[in-house]
């Protein structure tokens, strides 16, 4: 067996345990007490990670026994996993039509990377960040401009390790770069999950300020609890049964939670990092 039937081998596993893995979750998180979004979410995470993404799951967010999923999500780290995979699973959408339009249409590698960074901000910007904010913020202009700066410095270093491992694995392994192969779809696979574990110590640091939000607890006829003072409130919600409102614990450790809105200045030179991150990644991917 040479190089390349090996590889092939370990990505029919790869994709067998990842089908086993969204099958689970997409029928279990039914039965799970979260916001629609982010079970979404975490259907999207799984199919892109896979059974990493179930882990995930099972550890951050399945509620353990009924009625406890509000102090189960409470722990700052799962809040950053919500807020991570939130990022993930919108921004990868973007991301992959972006590398599926680069090779059909054979774009330069600058112009593809350029057109993914595009697409996979615009996708979770729009759509997973402000769409999911607007009945807490009121309106989805308002849920734009408030979800801008989390989702930018969250995108960049979520790229900054995705860039540079798609740039490797599409060199080292034949047929990577053809969205018709199977290699394709697993080195995005792989690109993902390591843009993932990039991408959590910033949202740590976006979540711990006020300037993203993690986990909820969605239950019928709740109003909501656990809100920090500094995170945006939810409009009133219909009191209908088809209507539930959020219950969510912000999930903040009592340490943590009273963490100041960072000033301007800090939050210009946490973007300005998260861009020089970026850059060196791109740069390492390029050359190694």
């Amino acid at each position: 067996m040479d190089g390349l039937q090996f590889i092939d081998g370990i990505i029919a596993m790869w994709f067998f345990l990842t089908a086993l893995s969204v099958l689970f979750v997409a029928i279990d998180i039914r039965n799970t007490p979260e916001d629609t979004v982010l079970k979404w979410g975490f259907i999207l995470l799984t199919a892109y990670i896979g059974p990493f993404g179930v882990f995930l799951y099972v550890l951050g967010c399945r509620e353990p026994l009924p009625g406890l999923h509000e102090k189960y999500i409470a722990t700052r780290w799962r809040q950053v996993l919500g807020s991570t995979m939130h990022c993930v699973a919108g921004d990868g959408i973007g991301i992959l039509a972006g590398a599926i339009i680069g090779a059909v249409i054979q774009m330069s590698r600058p112009s593809e990377m350029l057109l993914e960074y595009m697409l996979g901000f615009g996708f979770g910007w729009a759509i997973f960040q402000a769409l999911a904010m607007k009945a807490m913020l009121g309106s989805y202009k308002q849920a734009l401009a408030k979800t801008f700066y989390a989702e930018l410095v969250s995108m960049n270093w979520l790229m900054a390790g995705m860039m540079p491992t798609m740039m490797i694995l599409m060199r080292g392994i034949q047929g990577a770069d053809d969205p018709a192969s199977h290699r394709f779809w697993f080195v995005m696979s792989m690109s993902l999950l390591v843009g993932f574990i990039t991408a959590y110590p910033i949202n740590w640091w976006l979540v711990s300020r006020g300037l993203k939000h993690g986990m909820m607890t969605v239950r019928p006829h709740e109003s909501m609890i656990g809100m920090r003072d500094d995170m945006p409130k939810p409009v009133a919600q219909s009191s209908a049964p088809d209507h539930a409102q959020h219950s969510e614990n912000a999930g903040l450790e009592k340490q943590g939670a009273a963490s100041a809105t960072p000033s301007t200045t800090r939050m210009l030179v946490i973007a300005a990092i998260s861009f020089a991150v970026l850059a060196a990644g791109i740069i390492f991917g390029v050359n190694v």
